[in-house]
């Protein structure tokens, strides 16, 4: 009798002996995680019997990278600490940024006001009531130049969370480092750059999807020439899962769009070991804990097999994903706001346990404000409490071997490859996204989720079980409404001070490059020198892309 055999039939006696009555006693009939994936009562070795170690698992460091993208992980080095922040104008962003680097963060992450993110400057009618509330507002270089003022851009990573005019904040970084007296190759950091997740999730488009792929591709090609150590994309799910997206549509339509820019890449001409090795992802991390390191795992599997079988990619940089992430600011609740200091904790250690490079903890406080200074600290002392007193760095990938762990690995990446396979009938993911099947998926996942919440299928602390009926308060960050108008005094006295001939001509060489198929770096960059405002250069590319209008589903 094989072994197989034997672990079955003790299973069987097990089930009549001693498990007996109590599986009828148990709380629900049945249990599915957040991807509606049935969790079995018990896992054993036949569950994974064909996992084959090699070609499964490996080494860390290793093809096909599941259990980590690094052979020692953070044994040699921690993940990078970074916590997303920004609001007001750039000096105070700038505060908040030293603040965070007396108390230790080892990396910096930019969050931008929300007309920034779609290329309107501070006094247009559009940004009315929005500047600097929910991120940092930044207009110009010279916004730029205060936000960094003191801190030295070759000695620290930053990370930047702008799509639509990612070339344009990615020039004016570039710029603001050579002030400084640093060269491009010197520069460490990510812009996330991801337009294909906009149409999915986020919506902060502007251009088409065709001249959107075209400026990231441009991106791509520059850094890779000459900001080789940036990261040019940050292939985001985050905002997906955000949106209401189950985690296996998460992971699914993140390396969709990640497939769907290195074709682009390849397309331009560029060789894959020379832009995939600076290609990043960007995962949520959500509050089904197994759920969310399995997730993590199938990913830099169901990569690595794509560079190499698919892409031909050579270099094992070429096929390691690399991912930052966030915890799940959807999971957080206004009703006891405290508890997210848990929820986030857990987040925290799925992501850790999961292999991640880099992360961002939400602070307690972020279903009501943005996050107030005490708020935050505590969002970064959970990583490094985790990281110095936890003891689970201390070994490589230990969920490993587990028999559920490595289970729920292989059905997530199952369940991926099923999307894989819509995505390609439907002819690629922009064919996919002008027919809402993205769009029309999370909807139907968010709407199940929400009855699911409301008929208490789903417990939240708080929310629909454990309902505190006295009302706490919490202090709350507020921002200033005067900060728009300081925000515009500041833009108009650039335009004032700036050679606006000089400026003129670079932005009617841009425009006209924009008509070709030069790469536009260049172009925005010599614009940036000269402070063309983003607007600005939003607008010249408006008028030889156009602008992007959405389909309805509903």
């Amino acid at each position: 009798m094989t072994e197989t055999n034997e672990i079955e039939k003790e299973k069987e006696k097990w089930e009549a002996n001693i498990l007996k009555d109590a599986a009828q006693n148990e709380r629900q009939k049945s249990f599915r995680n957040l991807s509606d994936i049935e969790i079995r009562r018990l896992y054993t070795p036949n569950d994974i019997k064909d996992l084959d170690y090699a070609n499964y698992l490996g080494f860390p460091g290793q093809y096909p990278f599941t259990r980590g993208a690094y052979p020692n992980m953070y044994r040699g080095r921690l993940w990078t600490m970074r916590q997303f922040a920004g609001f007001g104008t750039a000096k105070q962003t700038n505060q908040r940024y030293k603040f965070l680097l007396e108390h230790g963060t080892t990396g910096l992450s930019v969050a931008f006001s929300l007309h920034t993110i779609y290329g309107v400057e501070a006094d247009d009618d559009k940004a009315l009531g929005e500047v600097g509330k929910e991120g940092v507002s930044i207009d110009t270089l010279k916004d730029m130049e205060v936000l960094f003022e003191g801190i030295n851009l070759s000695k620290i990573s930053t990370s930047m969370t702008i799509n639509a005019p990612a070339s344009i904040l990615l020039a004016m970084y570039i710029v603001v480092a050579e002030k400084q007296g640093h060269t491009p190759d010197q520069l460490r950091g990510t812009i996330q750059n991801d337009i294909l997740k906009e149409y999915i999730a986020q919506k902060s488009w502007i251009f088409p999807p065709e001249p959107s792929m075209r400026l990231i591709i441009d991106t791509i090609e520059y850094c890779a020439k000459y900001v080789p150590q940036w990261y040019s994309i940050s292939i985001s799910g985050y905002h997906i899962r955000e949106a209401g997206s189950t985690a296996v549509q998460e992971l699914a339509f993140t390396l969709a769009d990640g497939f769907g820019y290195v074709e682009a890449a390849l397309e331009r001409g560029l060789d894959i070991d020379d832009f995939a090795p600076r290609l990043s992802f960007f995962f949520n991390s959500h509050n089904n804990f197994f759920e969310e390191v399995c997730k993590y795992r199938a990913a830099r599997r169901i990569w690595a097999k794509r560079m190499k079988n698919k892409y031909g990619a050579k270099k094992p940089e070429s096929m390691r994903l690399r991912f930052h992430t966030q915890t799940a600011g959807v999971s957080l609740t206004a009703q006891e706001p405290e508890n997210n200091i848990v929820r986030v904790t857990l987040q925290a250690l799925s992501s850790i346990l999961g292999g991640t490079q880099s992360l961002h903890t939400n602070s307690f406080d972020e279903a009501l404000c943005l996050p107030t200074e005490k708020a935050v600290k505590i969002a970064l002392r959970t990583q490094q409490i985790i990281a110095h007193e936890s003891g689970i760095t201390d070994t490589v990938d230990p969920l490993a071997g587990s028999y559920y762990v490595e289970w729920l690995t292989n059905k997530m990446e199952e369940e991926a490859e099923i999307y894989f396979e819509k995505i390609e009938e439907l002819g690629g993911v922009i064919p996919a996204i002008q027919a809402n099947f993205f769009q029309k998926e999370i909807a139907n996942a968010s709407y199940k989720y929400q009855k699911e919440v409301e008929n208490q299928e789903k417990t939240i602390i708080a929310v629909n079980r454990f309902i505190q009926t006295e009302q706490t308060t919490t202090p709350l960050l507020k921002i200033d409404e005067k900060i728009a108008e300081e925000q515009v005094n500041n833009l108009n006295k650039v335009k004032q001070e700036r050679d606006n001939e000089k400026l003129k001509e670079k932005l009617e060489k841009l425009k006209e490059a924009a008509k070709s198929t030069e790469n536009l770096m260049p172009y925005i960059i010599d614009a940036v020198r000269e402070y063309a405002s983003a607007g600005e250069i939003i607008n010249v590319l408006k008028h030889v892309f156009g602008v992007y209008i959405e389909d309805s589903i509903f």
